[in-house]
């Protein structure tokens, strides 16, 4: 559920118009709906209520910090991927005893950086990084908490680009693997204590299945760890759960937490969840201006000033938004590819996709834009990254403002001041030698 509704002047998110926003901040524009991102935390909360558990809100879904404050202030603790995230959280007024740090290429700064905050623990995923952790902790004279992301082979049943749990994907360790590098720490690395357990297979996943396979081969790892005299207070399940793009039926955070209690009851941790997607997703929009509208003979196009630079979901996964005008003008439908201003036949919000005739100047609002958005936006074009809006009843903040011309050349140097100047080849006239 989100409070993006249709009211007597068109799209409202919450108590604010949509139309109201772009003309005053303009567009492209990201608006969030703070109620929304309360709600979905509260329903994955009290889902929970009946075990020891933390959520970790994934930044990487949305690092705005207006809205890791919003989840801060509700005490959730954060997942991050990478130093930047760490600053962001910390700024955000996170809990550091709450931030686990995920993520393939952790460097040895961005290590260094997470013991110092002396954060949860980090969820290793390669027998090389377990050994770098060690011996940045050894150089700083302190123990630094680990738990290992554990590959079980379970295939989550979603978009191949966001599967990860296989082992042909590049995340974590074999579940053999595993159990000699606990045995090597415990053994050899005297800087680390392992804490926990991870294990994450996958984003966008609309079936609680898969889940519970990846649990029951975790369940028996556990049982052979604490047999072998590694202690092993968390659970990280990772997140991965859906949402609703277009026709898909998640389950509810009520009905996930059934079957993951179910599958974890005895084993005596505190369960430890990474939801982005399901917390942000639908508690955004984007919102873009028709420019051109044509017809190639062939095919209908509609012109926007959002493109695959705003919102890349669709060009690199595919992936489904819906698309809504803001002021219903109910015209005539027609089927259209809805594409943005970039330079690339891969430029496009929509294909084929039905929509009420528009006209230039008009809005459209791209549905479910809260995560995976403005986190994967870019300059491509040198085109200025889009605004974003946090709404709260009947009141919105401008959060992150909207980039400008200088801004796409801030830290850049064209003088060469410490280079030989570049010399032109001189072109002789023709007849002269």
């Amino acid at each position: 559920m989100d409070f993006f509704n249709y009211k007597k002047n068109g799209l409202a998110a919450e108590g604010v118009g949509v139309a109201r926003i772009a003309k005053e901040v303009g567009t492209p524009v990201y608006i969030y709906s703070r109620k929304t991102l309360v709600r979905h935390y509260d329903a994955f909360e009290s889902a929970f209520t009946t075990v020891p558990h933390l959520i970790c809100y994934s930044v990487k879904a949305n690092s705005n910090l207006a809205v890791l404050k919003t989840f801060s202030d509700k005490g959730s603790g954060f997942d991050i991927v990478s130093g930047g995230e760490l600053f962001r959280a910390v700024k955000a007024g996170a809990d550091v005893k709450k931030i686990v740090f995920s993520g393939v290429g952790k460097t040895d700064e961005e290590i260094e950086y997470a013991i110092k905050k002396k954060i949860l623990m980090f969820n290793v995923e390669s027998p090389q990084e377990l050994r770098a952790i060690n011996r940045i902790a050894k150089r700083l004279k302190t123990v630094a908490p680990f738990s290992i992301r554990v590959n079980p082979d379970v295939d989550p049943k979603t978009h191949a680009y966001i599967s990860t749990g296989l082992k042909e994907n590049k995340f974590g360790i074999s579940v053999k693997d595993a159990v000699s590098e606990y045995a090597y720490a415990r053994e050899s690395l005297k800087n680390l204590k392992a804490v926990g357990i991870d294990c994450h297979i996958g984003s966008q996943l609309t079936q609680v299945a898969p889940f519970v396979a990846a649990l029951e081969k975790v369940k028996s790892l556990i049982i052979k760890l604490r047999k072998a005299g590694t202690e092993i207070k968390y659970l990280d399940i990772g997140g991965g759960l859906g949402i609703t793009y277009e026709a898909e039926t998640p389950p509810l955070p009520s009905a996930y937490a059934t079957e993951v209690i179910a599958a974890t009851r005895g084993l005596d941790v505190t369960l430890i969840f990474e939801p982005g997607r399901v917390m942000a997703g639908n508690a955004g929009i984007l919102v873009t201006k028709v420019i051109y509208t044509k017809n190639s003979g062939k095919k209908s196009f509609v012109v926007v000033d959002a493109g695959m630079n705003d919102l890349t979901r669709p060009s690199l996964y595919g992936s489904y938004h819906a698309i809504e005008p803001v002021r219903p003008r109910n015209r005539e439908e027609i089927k259209a590819d809805i594409v943005g201003p970039i330079c690339e036949s891969g430029d496009f919000l929509a294909k084929g996709r039905k929509i009420e005739r528009v006209e230039p100047g008009e809005l459209l609002a791209v549905k479910s834009a809260g995560a995976y958005g403005y986190t994967m936006a870019s300059n491509y074009n040198s085109r200025p990254r889009a605004a974003e809006v946090m709404v709260a009843g009947n009141k919105y903040e401008v959060v992150r403002k909207r980039e400008t011309l200088s801004d796409l050349i801030r830290g850049e140097n064209a003088k060469l001041s410490g280079l030989a100047p570049a010399k032109s080849k001189k072109v002789l006239k023709k007849g002269k030698k």
